[in-house]
């Protein structure tokens, strides 16, 4: 196996946008992921900018993993739907245009029963955003919650062949108490997206807690054999919420990925 994309989630690093690509690239990571709402914001977002940052990405020598666009509601959710549809949309067009090929979101927050209204409207969005990153060139990765892998990969297996993708989220996975190794055997040819992160359970309490990249429940070692075996191409993208000192240990990370490669 070797591991020769490894991102970095610029937001993690708590730094202005352009500091956090300078030090992505100190290091060591190939590429990073921005955030389109809290990072860079759709509205800023002229074609100068664009050209801007991809300049920046150019003179770092890094890529663009993936774009995310976090939104408070799943699609299917009726509230504002069309609002956050079109602006899902138009953050599709700016990642493609950006240099990434993947925009990781949130498809739903509890999942619709069948032949519902709700479910209804949220097969349509669904098939929408899978029209739109076809035409565009970025396809929307559903982000993997505390939501069942099984209903998941049971609304993928409903729409065409190749509509949406998924973005493999370990630490929540294992916040929700489900393991990332049986979340892949249900959605592993639908995953085109890789968080490297991770998480130990609490036994002191119902929860999981975020730990370096390596220390906790997720392995890696054995993640990355079954997405070798899935002939994975996608990026390994180091991330770290709620960190003390996240620069050490997404730079941590990215050694611990290396090594993987390597190995």
């Amino acid at each position: 196996m070797t591991i020769v994309k490894i991102g970095m989630a610029t937001h993690a690093l708590g730094q202005s946008l352009r500091k956090a690509l300078a030090t992505a690239a100190e290091l060591g990571a190939d590429g990073v992921e921005i955030d389109l709402r809290g990072e860079l914001p759709l509205a800023d977002l002229s074609q100068s900018g664009i050209r801007q940052f991809r300049k920046l990405l150019e003179d770092h020598n890094l890529r663009l993993a993936a774009a995310s666009y976090p939104t408070r509601r799943g699609y299917e959710d009726p509230a504002e739907l069309d609002r956050r549809l079109q602006g899902t949309r138009q953050a599709m067009r700016m990642a493609a245009q950006l240099g990434a090929r993947v925009l990781v979101g949130r498809a739903y927050g509890d999942l619709p029963e069948e032949d519902s209204p709700r479910r209804e409207a949220l097969m349509q969005a669904l098939e929408s955003l899978a029209h739109e990153g076809n035409r565009v060139g970025a396809r929307f990765c559903a982000l993997t919650t505390s939501a069942p892998v099984d209903e998941l990969a049971g609304l993928l297996g409903q729409l065409p062949e190749g509509t949406l993708g998924v973005a493999l989220d370990p630490a929540r996975l294992l916040e929700s108490n489900q393991s990332p190794l049986d979340a892949l055997e249900h959605l592993g040819k639908y995953v085109s997206h890789v968080y490297a992160n991770d998480a130990v359970r609490d036994f002191g309490s119902s929860r999981a807690v975020p730990v370096q990249l390596g220390r906790g429940s997720a392995d890696l070692p054995a993640l990355v054999a079954m997405l070798d075996a899935l002939d994975y191409t996608g990026w390994f993208t180091a991330n770290r919420s709620h960190s003390g000192d996240a620069r050490s240990e997404l730079a941590a990370a990215v050694e611990y990925l290396r090594s993987l490669a390597m190995g």
